[in-house]
């Protein structure tokens, strides 16, 4: 039976039973005018070239923004000065069960830099960039509700 707290993609591959919930930790980088940063999956990775807000998985004794500080300067080479869990959920892709806990990052310094050769855009709602990775998606109907649109769900 599905947990129906988790959202599964990809629902016809198949899955190991042996999985454990992976925490990762995820910035939902604002800028003052309202756009979010968008990166793109690497080469190598699951779903590459599949946009996401960047992030990546805890270390063991690691909280969410000691993560999310850590991989931001790993990934795109800057140190955020904020991090406010926002929101969590969970996400059953056939490689990997994942809780994705999302962080509203406002503060930040340094340049952007695609440390992991990924590209990056910055999108406001709807998103012009596809395809859009599912873990992804929850945040873009978030963000929809939060300003008041009329479609406030995000579908692939």
């Amino acid at each position: 039976m599905t947990d129906p707290c988790v959202r599964v993609v990809d629902g016809d591959q198949p899955r190991s039973a042996e999985r454990s919930l992976v925490q990762v930790a995820v910035g939902v980088l604002v800028r003052t005018d309202g756009s979010f940063l968008l990166t793109s999956r690497p080469e190598g990775k699951a779903y590459a070239g599949y946009w996401e807000f960047p992030g990546g998985k805890l270390e063991a004794g690691e909280t969410v923004a000691q993560a999310l500080y850590r991989e931001l300067q790993e990934e795109i080479g800057i140190t955020i000065q904020d991090c406010v869990l926002w929101k969590t959920e969970r996400i059953d892709y056939p490689h990997a069960l994942v809780q994705l806990n999302f962080c509203k990052v406002t503060q930040w310094t340094g340049e952007l830099q695609m440390l992991e050769s990924q590209s990056f855009v910055w999108q406001q709602l709807p998103v012009t960039v596809k395809p859009v990775l599912p873990g992804t998606v929850p945040v873009l109907t978030w963000f929809a509700q939060e300003r008041g649109f009329k479609a406030a769900t995000y579908s692939l």
